[in-house]
């Protein structure tokens, strides 16, 4: 869900490339009936959506990777310590006090409600995840930020 709303917010510029991988994601699995559905309902398609888990290459190749909760940051330190400069909270730089440095929760096996708490977390936090990449990312002529 995190990957397709961020795409949503940069769809218009061509100096971000955007990707998702998981610390614990089986390959190709596609997204939950309920993220299909939400993504949906905001006009956004997730139907090709495939999950890949989380490499040493992946976060070479990122200039920021963030992830859903500090679980996740742990387990991305003891896998990849020398690449965690670049590594941060998904709600590290939200606007909101409530939610600044929160996990996300993952709301799978949960309802649609679950899956709605998510997003709306996410569409709180990412704004902010924008705005410290662009202010962290020189710009390059064929610029290829990634989060």
């Amino acid at each position: 869900m995190a990957e397709m709303l961020f795409r949503e917010l940069v769809k218009d510029r061509t100096d971000y490339t955007v990707g998702s991988a998981g610390v614990g994601a089986l390959p190709g699995q596609v997204a939950s009936k309920h993220t299909v559905d939400i993504l949906r309902d905001a006009g956004i398609d997730a139907s090709d959506f495939r999950s890949r888990p989380l490499t040493r290459e992946l976060m070479k190749a990122a200039t920021h990777v963030f992830a859903m909760s500090e679980q996740h940051l742990r387990v991305m330190d003891y896998d990849f310590e020398d690449l965690m400069d670049k590594a941060y909270l998904v709600t590290e730089f939200a606007a909101d006090d409530a939610i600044r440095g929160e996990d996300v929760v993952d709301p799978i096996g949960m309802g649609r409600r679950a899956y709605e708490e998510t997003r709306d977390m996410l569409l709180a936090s990412l704004p902010s995840v924008l705005a410290y990449i662009d202010q962290t990312t020189a710009p390059k002529a064929d610029a290829d930020s990634a989060s």
